[in-house]
């Protein structure tokens, strides 16, 4: 009989680690940044460029077509040289030089405005940030396999799908403002040339915020889609956050083990200044305290070692290997045990316990 391995994590939804169920950390969140990987909606940018332009656009129509008429009369003034053939390459170029100055002053306040409400349009969808990893080339992205998979993949489908709907919106938008225009547009023959010059920006720039405000309400829709999908796309599977805590945190048995080396050595430190000890107080089987007062050096006794059960019994061992008083009160070896941390002084609440103890040692020893 024949037996087949197979891991079932491969057929989980999301590979190699099952599903994308945790939220995302903030060091991925920081690393994509990092990456260039933010949400932020290119349509939210365009329709606030486009509806900025127009309106622009609106309040500069007056002066741009006195602009445009004013070019037109100089142009038109200067077709006589041509024909008196005194145009050369010199005088041509002057006139075509003119002319670009005269076109790059009307076009500057459009490119200077578009340019700064997309910069502030980015910023504001995501904080600005720095970052050449997106200019990187992308090997995979030659493989003509990944390319055609990405071509047909469901979100390109739904912007192919998304993108006909607007196209078609903007053929309506034109034609429902047009339809009672075409009498205007049809008779623009017989109108004046500043007439028809107003006649033809008034409908660009009409057709134009319509547009532009359709595009906003799409982009405020697109925006809160990218936000919630790339949530999505950042969430991590269960393994990935183990992974991600012990590159970061380091493996937890390595942890442990080197915590446990530690607690060693500071056994071993407490175990070598027990024979300082002037007492050492115990439960009587499961707690013992080791207490040390020195009044040139501390305000109160200090605890130089304390230990439970196992440890509690070395303790004891080595206070009667080196003629250490073992005194027995239970309340306050629970107390010292739980409350003062080896190093440390006691608190004022049990200096009337303890100097009790001690002076009962000292009377022994005949040191009271």
């Amino acid at each position: 009989m024949t037996y087949l391995r197979y891991d079932l994590q491969l057929f989980a939804k999301d590979g190699n680690g099952g599903e994308k169920t945790e939220e995302p950390t903030a060091k991925k969140l920081s690393e994509a940044r990092e990456n260039g990987q933010a949400a932020r909606s290119q349509d939210l940018t365009m329709a606030i460029s486009l509806l900025a332009f127009f309106l622009l656009l609106r309040l500069y129509l007056g002066i741009l077509g006195n602009e445009f008429l004013e070019n037109y009369q100089s142009f038109y003034s200067h077709i006589s040289d041509f024909t008196n053939m005194e145009l050369t390459i010199q005088y041509f170029s002057a006139l075509l030089g003119e002319g670009i100055k005269r076109i790059l002053w009307m076009v500057a306040p459009f490119l200077l405005m578009t340019m700064l409400v997309t910069v502030i349009s980015i910023e504001r969808q995501v904080k600005w940030k720095v970052s050449a990893k997106p200019m990187r080339p992308k090997f995979d992205k030659f493989n003509p396999i990944s390319g055609i998979k990405r071509l047909f993949s469901k979100e390109n489908l739904m912007k192919l799908l998304f993108s006909v709907i607007k196209i078609i919106i903007i053929i309506w938008v034109v034609y429902d403002y047009l339809k009672d225009k075409w009498p205007l547009v049809l008779d623009m023959y017989f109108y004046s040339l500043p007439q028809a010059i107003a006649l033809i920006g008034d409908v660009i720039v009409n057709i134009g915020i319509r547009i532009s405000f359709f595009f906003l309400i799409a982009g405020v829709a697109d925006y809160f889609y990218q936000k919630w999908k790339f949530h999505e796309d950042m969430k991590m599977t269960k393994q990935e956050v183990k992974d991600e805590y012990k590159n970061t945190e380091g493996d937890p048995k390595v942890k442990g083990q080197q915590r446990a080396r530690m607690r060693q050595a500071a056994q071993r430190r407490m175990m070598a200044e027990l024979p300082q000890a002037d007492v050492v107080i115990t439960n009587p089987t499961h707690l013992a305290v080791a207490i040390k007062y020195d009044k040139d050096k501390y305000d109160a006794p200090v605890v130089l070692a304390k230990g439970a059960d196992y440890l509690a019994e070395r303790i004891k061992q080595i206070a009667r290997d080196n003629q250490v008083e073992i005194v027995e009160n239970k309340p306050l070896a629970r107390m010292l045990y739980h409350n003062v941390e080896i190093g440390e002084q006691i608190p004022p609440e049990l200096y009337q316990m303890v100097a009790e103890v001690l002076a009962y040692v000292y009377g022994l020893k005949g040191k009271l």
